[in-house]
């Protein structure tokens, strides 16, 4: 069922809801106020009859008989007169008596000075009436037919009206559904245009500050995402692409041109040595795009634990060192760093990752291949610095210096492929930490700032 038709039917249900609750009230209301009012016709009526009985010239027979005439016309009312022992003095009809007063009522009458009960679809009152010092008892009974005929037109009005009005209701529903979801619709048919080859186009948004416009807005803010997303990964398989190929082609090149002749074993030896570089290259091509690839999850995906920036540092320092023996690391915690400081929230291995691309980067790039790595307290927040000095970045490479794939020109003398820097700013921003560099005077400084809230 379409939003549309489900909000024309709510619509109509609440209306119908509130319409029937209304119409009970009315109606409710209106026999309470007839039954009311004919108790007190009903009551008149018997205190005149009682009063022409007293103190008229008519006979009872002519009393009778203005009974019997006024009953051919109307729903006449019909009166009992008793006295104080509870004797009958007066009928309109005997034979008819529609309440068919009992000791035990006329008690009642007599003890509670009025009653009022219902006779099946007669009313009837019961009154006490005084005339000469006496107390005689006066019961009254009638239908009340106008009172009915009336509640009961009401009644047919109301059904009419209600059944009417539905339909009304139900058509504005629509109308009105249509109209206020005309936007969406429209929404609906340009996303439909929205494909992954066209992820440029944008849904239209005008001024207004509804819902409408404000999910417009969210979605064409997802799709610039997506199409950056979708970019950044062209990019980067292009890229991956090209790095990759180039030391498969180089492993191929040799080895096609070792087996193209015969040569000796120093030439072999050479050969295979140039082939396994290529490989190993690729194996650390490989593990850079898996520890990206890790670096791009999801945060809810990725598992944080307390861990000691410390032990993290000292691991790095050591798989720098064994892995590289010309390379020099010195790690310097301040005294001042208290050891809750050290603590932070974050993936042991990811952070690992993004120091040893630090510290292999600030070796690699330094003349005398010297990391000094600082730790200090400032602010409540820890501030862990990788300096080396040697070649100054110029301002132009430190803007793209995080970007993916890319490499400065003094850069490109040493091996890399540009995923380290991108990776460790991926890593850093994960664990809601800050990355900074500054690169003057011959020296360079990466910064790693984790606030007083990651800690």
């Amino acid at each position: 069922m379409k939003v549309r038709t489900r909000l024309t039917l709510l619509f109509t249900f609440v209306t119908a809801m509130l319409m029937t609750f209304y119409g009970i009230a009315v109606y409710y209301s209106s026999s309470e106020a007839r039954e009311t009012s004919f108790y007190a016709q009903l009551r008149n009526e018997a205190v005149a009859k009682a009063n022409l009985f007293f103190q008229s010239t008519l006979t009872e027979k002519e009393m009778h008989r203005l009974y019997k005439n006024n009953t051919k016309t109307i729903n006449e009312v019909q009166v009992a007169i008793y006295d104080p022992e509870f004797n009958l003095i007066y009928h309109d009809d005997s034979k008819v008596d529609y309440v068919k007063e009992d000791p035990k009522m006329l008690s009642s009458i007599s003890k509670n000075k009025e009653i009022s009960f219902f006779i099946n679809d007669l009313q009837a009152v019961g009154t006490v009436y005084s005339h000469n010092g006496k107390e005689y008892l006066v019961t009254a009974a009638g239908y009340d037919q106008y009172g009915y005929n009336s509640i009961n037109h009401l009644l047919t009005i109301s059904i009419i009206a209600f059944i009417s009005i539905l339909i009304l209701i139900y058509l504005a529903g629509i109308f009105l559904s249509k109209k206020a979801l005309n936007p969406l619709s429209e929404m609906v048919n340009q996303i439909k245009r929205v494909t992954a080859g066209k992820l440029q186009l944008r849904l239209k948004t005008n001024g207004e500050k509804d819902e409408l416009n404000e999910l417009a807005q969210n979605f064409n803010g997802m799709l610039e995402r997506l199409e950056n997303s979708f970019e950044a990964q062209k990019h980067f398989v292009s890229n991956i692409s090209h790095e990759l190929r180039t030391p498969l082609a180089a492993i191929i090149t040799e080895l096609e041109l070792a087996s193209e002749k015969e040569h000796t074993n120093e030439e072999y030896r050479q050969t295979i040595q140039f082939a396994l570089d290529d490989a190993r290259n690729m194996v650390t091509l490989s593990n850079s795009i898996m520890d990206l690839a890790k670096a791009s999850y999801d945060p809810n995906e990725i598992s944080f634990s307390e861990v000691r920036i410390d032990e993290i540092l000292l691991e790095s320092y050591s798989k720098i060192i064994k892995e590289n023996s010309g390379y020099k690391v010195t790690l310097n915690i301040d005294r001042e760093v208290e050891e809750p400081q050290l603590i932070v929230q974050g993936n042991e291995y990811l952070l690992q990752v993004a120091f040893n691309n630090l510290i292999d980067n600030a070796c690699k790039y330094s003349p005398d291949h010297k990391c000094f790595i600082d730790v200090k307290a400032h602010n409540d927040s820890l501030v862990i610095s990788f300096i080396n000095t040697g070649i100054t970045i110029s301002q132009e490479d430190l803007h793209s210096i995080f970007e993916p794939f890319y490499r400065s020109e003094t850069s490109k003398e040493e091996k890399g492929y540009g995923i380290g820097l991108f990776l460790t700013d991926k890593i850093i921003h994960l664990h809601h930490a800050i990355i900074k560099v500054k690169s003057e005077n011959n020296e360079t400084i990466f910064m790693v700032i984790f606030d007083n809230e990651t800690i």
